[in-house]
């Protein structure tokens, strides 16, 4: 009985150390994601900002720093995405308004087909600007886990709200209007 005492004791300590590690680790946020700075109000540059990336339906490229001095409204979706389905025309009618205060919706292809993509944009009267993301690196620049994902790009080309879920008016009505009211 005594032979296995030690051991049993050694076991209950790694036990107990390694769930102080998980605990640990588990409650020290990570305060270089994108979502921990904006929601310190320390708003990250837009990464890849350089990155040319193909713009859907044309053989032109584009990258976030062509939009610089506007407000960006980045959405990362995909074309069999169904919740992405659902805020395609809030998007399409957003871009509306906001082409009317200098700032634009950016479509984001995640690792999607082209052909799938151009009828999506087609079917839901999509006028924004798409960049194609076939290797995702803008997504997962951006910390993208999944689609659909939106960005708002100040005009200073900061990310400065984002939302990791499907967007709703409600949070465009709440999110957008102190950003395009701020000027460069």
């Amino acid at each position: 009985m005594r032979r296995f005492v030690l051991p049993g004791l050694i076991a209950v300590a790694a036990v107990a150390l390694l769930a102080l590690l998980t605990f640990g680790v588990s409650t020290h946020p990570d305060t270089s994601s994108i979502d921990s700075q904006v929601l310190h109000g320390r708003y990250p540059v837009a990464p890849n900002s350089r990155l040319n990336l193909p713009l859907l339906g044309s053989s032109a490229k584009a990258s976030l720093a062509s939009f610089r001095g506007k407000v960006v409204v980045l959405n990362v979706f995909a074309s069999w995405c169904e919740p992405c389905q659902a805020e395609a025309p809030l998007l399409s009618a957003e871009q509306r308004i906001l082409a009317r205060s200098d700032a634009t919706l950016v479509g984001v292809t995640y690792e999607d087909d082209p052909g799938a993509d151009e009828q999506f944009a087609k079917r839901y009267h999509i006028t924004f600007p798409v960049l194609r993301d076939v290797s995702g690196s803008l997504a997962s620049a951006l910390g993208a886990t999944g689609v659909p994902e939106t960005f708002v790009i100040n005009r200073q080309g900061r990310i400065q709200a984002l939302q990791r879920l499907p967007i709703t008016s409600q949070w465009l009505s709440r999110t957008l209007p102190h950003i395009l009211a701020e000027r460069s």
